[in-house]
This record gives C-alpha cells, structure tokens and sequence, in this order.
C-alpha cells in the first residue's frame, strides 16, 4: 500500500491512511496513541523543526524546566519511559565513569551491577521491567513473593553489589502486601542504595521527589500531552550520569530537537492546566454512561477511583452471563463497530472492563453512550460470548 502520509488533502489522515478512526475509552495506551498532543507543543515542535540547535544546550534548558515542574535538582528527555528505565539503571551502575559507560551492557567488570525489585513489582508494559535492566547491563534481584514483601526480604537483598533498587508505580503492580515507596526508599537509603521509581503512567510529577526517589522515569506522551518520549529527573550526579548514557547504551534512547521542545512546551501547560476543569468535564462523561447503562439486564456500572491515586476516575462496567455478553464480547462488539470504541479490557477475563474518559474529543462521550444502548438493545453478535484468547499470532503476521 503507498503511503499517503505527505498527500495535500482535505480528507483527513487516518483516512487517507487507511486507519480506523477509534475513539479511546481506555486510557493512555501507548499502542492506541497514548493522548491527545496539547496545542502548546504542537506549536513548539512546528517552530523548532526548521531550525539548528545545539542539542546538549536545549537539554539544559530542559533540566531546568524539568527540575521547576518536578522538584528535582536536574532532569533530561529521553526517546521514552522504557528507555528511561534502561538508561536510570546504567547511570546507578556507571556514575560518572565514561569508560564504563562505553563498556555497558557487556562488561560490567568492577561495577556494583544488581538491582532490587520487588517480585510483584515485576510487571509488564509491552516488555518488562527485569528485561529493562538486564539491557542496561544489570542483573534483577527479586524480593519477597508475588502476594508480599517483608522489609528484611528486600534488606538481606542488598550486597555490596548493589547499584540500586527499582519502585514500579502502576496499574498492574500487586495491588496489596508490596511495601510502600518511603519504606523501600528508607531500606535502599540506609544501606547508601539509590532508588529509581517507575512513574510513567502517573499524574502527580511531584510526589515521588518528595517521598525520597532519587531518580523517577515519567512518561512525556501520557498524561502530559506532549510527544512520545521519556522523562528523566532526580539527583543531579545520577541525572548527569543518565545523561553520559548517549555515549553507550542510551544511544539509541535519544531524541531530536523537536521532542525537547514538545515536552517542554508539554510540561510548561502542565502548570497552568485547568486540572478541575478537566475533571469536571470527564465526570460528566462518566454520569452519561452510568445513565446509558443503567437498568440494562446483566448490568452493572460503578463510578471507580484509579489504583494507583490518579485524580481520576473510571466507569467500571461489571458483564453479567444475563445480559447475553461476556465482558469481551461486549468490548470486542465495540472494538469492531463504527466508529471503533476501544475500552480498557486488561481484566475482562473476570467479566470487567472500565470506561477511561481522559482522552476523548468533543462530542465523542456521547457518541459511546448512544453505541453501548444500540448495540445492548440489539440483537446479540455471534461472538457476544466470546472469552478471551491469549495467541501471540497476529503480531507474529506482521505487517501482513
């Protein structure tokens, strides 16, 4: 299929494309997108694209945006959150030695190379996090069970081998029995071990600074809004060693000019969001489809607060074997409509899913309402029943 990617058109790109005009009841998912681009870095990006600029010197100014809008001491953007991971890890190893830096992953010959994490902090986010370290050159040191984490299980972790310990702050960690951020940060800090924390699908840019992390990884193309990219903030020395990372493994982590300029634009918005506006808005969406759903057979919706404290909530929409669908079969019918609505399903197999509405359009909350009351006054589809299957095949048949 040629490319339609630079035709001059009217006709919108998904469409030129060939792309399905979803709309995102998920949340930010980076593989539908992540979120809406705010307009502040848009523009930034447009005005940046055509000029030269001398990259280590636009990272500084972005340390200091960085460092103004999380309380950390300096900061830098990196091509993503994962790639943050990698590059925190190989900074807690290196420091500030370059030929260490050059020496990574392989050799780690003379570098403290472990790195604790809590075995129910060991989550997936398209790969996952022992990976993550592993590409930096690290070795996992899991503690405690996947159901709990005692203080000694992570304290008799430590060796003289440690370079640091991993906290992953997410939707998809082991929700209870984990020990909190300020007690894993005072087991790593009495035993001189830097802690990195894993914020990319957090809200607050503040609180993990404040709660003792030395180095945090945000995402810059969630919540933010800006261009799919990582940020990196923390203590200066390990932001400086993070950032010696571009001579060695953290190469092929870099971004241009135009995504410092997005995330800083991004990040500059941030602070002078109307953050109760917008949640206002998302509520009456959530009250739209809590009333679209309301007295359906096999029904059942609850207004629920995000795992993790985000200042957001969710429609949890519970499937019933009586309302003649199965939670997937619900979402898989909304998936394959039009417009396709995609729903936030990671636990559907449990007969749930959630209506996320922090990523819609004008006009798009009630353009879900009206298709969840069609399609569960209509007549069921054949795959209304369907059950999840896990297959790894069509990825496997990519592109074709």
């Amino acid at each position: 299929m040629a490319s339609a990617i630079n035709a001059t058109s009217n006709t919108p790109i998904r469409e030129r494309l060939g792309l399905r005009p979803i709309i995102n009841v998920s949340g930010t998912m980076t593989a539908l997108g992540a979120s809406i681009m705010v307009p502040e870095a848009i523009r930034a990006m447009a005005e940046i694209a055509p000029e030269f600029v001398e990259i280590d010197d636009l990272q500084r100014h972005a340390s200091a945006t960085v460092a103004r809008v999380t309380g950390a001491e300096a900061g830098f953007i990196t091509a993503s959150a994962a790639g943050g991971i990698v590059i925190a890890v190989a900074a807690a190893m290196t420091g500030d030695r370059s030929l260490a830096v050059e020496r990574l992953p392989l050799d780690t010959t003379g570098l403290k190379s472990e790195v604790i994490l809590q075995l129910g902090h060991n989550v997936g986010y398209g790969n996952s996090i022992d990976q993550a370290i592993r590409l930096a050159g690290g070795t996992p040191v899991l503690a405690g069970t996947v159901s709990s984490t005692q203080p000694y299980q992570v304290a008799d972790a430590i060796t003289d081998a440690t370079a640091a310990g991993i906290y992953v702050v997410a939707h998809s960690t082991i929700a209870y029995g984990m020990l909190t951020l300020p007690e894993f940060v005072a087991i790593c800090h009495d035993m001189g071990v830097p802690v990195i924390v894993d914020a990319a699908s957090e809200y607050d840019f503040r609180r993990f600074i404040a709660e003792g992390a030395d180095l945090v990884i945000y995402s810059g193309h969630k919540f933010l809004g800006g261009p799919t990219s990582g940020i990196i903030a923390g203590r200066k020395d390990l932001v400086r060693s993070g950032y010696l990372q571009n001579r060695g493994v953290g190469r092929s982590m870099k971004v241009g000019k135009e995504t410092i300029a997005g995330v800083m634009a991004a990040l500059d918005a941030w602070q002078v969001r109307d953050h109760a506006g917008i949640r206002a808005s998302e509520q009456l969406a959530l009250e739209g489809w809590q009333a679209a759903l309301a007295d359906r057979t096999g029904i059942e919706t609850e207004i629920s607060p995000d795992p993790t404290n985000n200042p957001l909530d969710r429609l949890e929409v519970r499937v019933l074997p009586n309302s003649g669908f199965t939670a997937y079969g619900l979402a898989s019918t909304l998936a394959a409509g039009s417009p396709p609505i995609m729903v936030r399903g990671h636990q559907a197999e449990k007969g749930i899913f959630w209506l996320d509405p922090c990523n819609l359009h004008p006009g798009e909350a009630d353009t879900v309402a009206k298709r969840l009351a069609e399609i569960l006054s209509g007549e069921r589809p054949d795959n209304a029943m369907a059950v999840p299957v896990k297959s790894s095949s069509r990825t496997l048949q990519w592109p074709d």
